[in-house]
């Protein structure tokens, strides 16, 4: 029998990942086992698991008669198995000496992965567990988890749409109608990032005899998928209230600022959890129920790049882009002339690339720099005769055929 206290300590070290610390789905997971002995040590193997999965599970209580039946929803989904023998279990016992061993690894991680999540109904985990297995002494196991965060690109043309909806509501008591309350509200793109600002063009329409309140909230819904049945849970990640609007009257909303708070991205890819964002627009009516207008969000991982769209980032610059409100001209602008847009010859030969006695040693670096992306020429000489008369060998077409 293995004499007990051989083993001083069994440790797990991770690498950091490229974002943040956190892991993205197709890197490699790198690191080590330490291993401190304080005398010499049998062993028949020591092994590497790196493991990552979804699960959901919540109870339902329902009575029947005097009794409360409580039935039980579970559901998981796996998304790493992976299995590394670092020493292998071929039958024969390995001796290591007294003193400290280290034993990298290596994982290569799915090209699909979720992002770590902790939710009331479920979770999506990664961890990593090394065994150390010794002959007739039970197996000494570590476990150390770590963060996937799976990449949102918002730079694309889905996310980068505009939203824009519009609703109306009539207020009713006491089988009266006090009138009606319309909202129309539009963001520039779906797709943020946290710690951008989401400009909010509004328009609230009061027809009703009493001022109504207008607010605007990002909500996240957590939704926890098992045996056909859906668990949600919703929560106000951040809120503003504007001004009241007056009976009969009119608010519009010019580009108001709503910041999104340091939040989770998006889950849109796993199959028992997902993680949506919307933004949505109350107006609160009394005596009745609220006016809710609701648009879609995608918070992401990767922020807007300032040249990836038209739709620059009106957000991350705190600038407002009113191009969408203003109208469009019944008579569209005039060409500029063709002499302020031709370069003169001067300023071609300025953006000529520079001959190589002019720059020396300079050549030995990129030339891209010196290559004119856009170059103006001039158009051809204007005659009335055609350069390239027709043929007399050609027989006139006739029309009428």
């Amino acid at each position: 029998m293995q004499p007990p206290g051989r083993v001083r300590s069994l440790s797990l070290q991770l690498e950091a990942g490229a974002a943040c610390g956190a892991h993205g789905s197709g890197e490699l997971l790198r690191g080590r086992v330490r291993l401190e002995l304080r005398g010499s040590l049998r062993l028949r193997a020591l092994e590497v698991l790196a493991r990552g999965r979804a699960a959901a599970h919540w109870l339902e209580s329902r009575s029947v008669g005097l009794n409360t039946v409580y039935r039980d929803y579970s559901a998981h989904q796996t998304f790493l198995h992976r299995r590394c023998q670092l020493i292998p279990d071929n039958g024969e016992v390995t001796v290591l000496q007294a003193g400290r061993h280290e034993f990298p690894f290596t994982f290569q991680l799915p090209e699909s992965l979720a992002t770590s999540f902790e939710g009331k109904h479920g979770s999506v985990r990664y961890w990593v567990k090394a065994k150390l297995r010794r002959p007739w002494a039970p197996v000494k196991k570590v476990k150390k988890e770590f963060t996937v965060i799976e990449p949102i690109d918002i730079n694309t043309p889905a996310l980068l749409a505009p939203q824009a909806g519009a609703k109306e509501k009539l207020a009713r008591a006491w089988y009266c109608n006090r009138g009606q309350v319309s909202v129309t509200a539009k963001i520039d793109r779906k797709g943020y990032t946290p710690g951008e600002v989401i400009p909010i063009f509004a328009e609230i329409d009061n027809g009703t005899s009493r001022a109504v309140l207008p607010k605007v909230a990002i909500v996240q819904t957590q939704t926890f998928i098992a045996r056909g049945t859906k668990k949600q849970k919703r929560s106000v990640v951040t809120s503003i209230a504007g001004d009241p609007v007056a009976a009969g009257k009119r608010e519009v909303w010019h580009g108001r600022a709503l910041k999104i708070p340091p939040v989770g991205p998006s889950i849109l890819q796993c199959r028992i959890i997902q993680v949506e964002y919307s933004l949505k627009v109350c107006v609160d009516i009394p005596g009745t129920s609220k006016l809710l207008l609701e648009l879609p969000l995608v918070i992401g991982t990767i922020p807007l790049h300032p040249f990836g769209s038209r739709t620059s980032s009106v957000s991350s610059q705190f600038s407002i882009n009113l191009d969408w409100l203003s109208p469009i001209p019944e008579q569209p602008e005039a060409p500029p002339e063709y002499s302020a847009v031709v370069s003169s010859p001067e300023v071609e030969q300025t953006l000529a690339p520079p001959c190589r006695s002019q720059l020396g040693d300079v050549l030995e670096g990129p030339f891209f720099a010196y290559i004119q992306e856009f170059r103006f020429r001039p158009p051809p000489l204007y005659s009335e005769i055609d350069p390239n008369p027709p043929s007399a060998n050609i027989r006139p077409r006739c029309m009428t055929c």
